[in-house]
């Protein structure tokens, strides 16, 4: 028996549950953390993810794996009409909240923790639904990406944004200098976890370039798949519309 318990406290967390504990470490910080480590280039870049949505009046909007809720705020702002928050951490929705209260926008906006792989909203319900830096953490990214699918009525947009490998070898290399160490030393100053963001560098090196993304998206059934690199290629937007 005692061996027993020794062995099941030496076996890996699932993948799931392990990019849960990474974000409960560092809720609080996460926005602070991102600010800093991006130079603040984040905020540009949903800036520009939203205005590639372009929300409409009346949209429902979903914001897939939302977390502290930046892009369905600013799809508030920039127009539509309701969002919704969709993560599976529960620290991370109540940073959320806690930004949005003051807003006065709490009565568009609805908050909702689960799987974004199995995402518990009707067929056909939405509007537009935008995903940023949080495709990457699922166990089944293809799986994320057909639930946006379903859930996106007819003509409905979908806008992913996501971190990238700069194609630039040079620059490449400077940013996989600075990923694996300025960051996650840093991450651990600001959140307290360098585990976290060690786990963040080594997720971006591992996910598709954005050439087999759009791939999976056409093959999925999106139509109009377009991919707009930002800042040398650190980042990517994917758009994609549901036939």
């Amino acid at each position: 028996m005692k061996t027993e318990n020794r062995k099941a406290k030496s076996e890996p967390l699932p993948p799931a549950r392990l990019v849960q504990r990474h974000f409960s470490a560092i809720a609080r910080r996460y926005d602070l953390a991102n600010d800093v480590l991006s130079f603040g280039q984040q905020r540009r870049w949903k800036r520009a993810a939203v205005r590639l949505l372009a929300p409409r009046p009346g949209d429902l909007v979903l914001d897939v794996c939302g977390g502290t809720a930046d892009l369905a705020l600013l799809a508030l702002r920039a127009g539509a009409g309701r969002a919704v928050v969709y993560d599976f951490n529960p620290e991370m929705l109540a940073v959320g909240r806690g930004k949005a209260a003051p807003l006065g926008l709490s009565s568009r906006l609805f908050w909702v923790q689960g799987d974004a792989e199995e995402i518990s909203l009707k067929t056909a319900s939405v509007d537009a639904a935008l995903v940023g830096f949080g495709i990457r953490n699922l166990t089944r990214w293809e799986r994320g990406l057909q639930e946006m699918h379903r859930v996106l009525r007819p003509g409905g947009r979908l806008v992913c944004l996501e971190f990238s490998q700069p194609p630039a070898r040079w620059f490449r290399l400077l940013y996989d200098l600075y990923s694996f160490t300025a960051i996650p030393l840093v991450g651990k100053i600001l959140a307290g976890s360098r585990e976290a963001y060690v786990y963040l560098t080594a997720s971006i090196r591992a996910f598709p370039s954005p050439p087999e993304l759009a791939r999976a998206l056409e093959k999925i059934g999106f139509t109009q798949v377009t991919w707009q690199p930002l800042t040398r290629g650190i980042a990517v937007i994917h758009r994609g519309i549901k036939r």
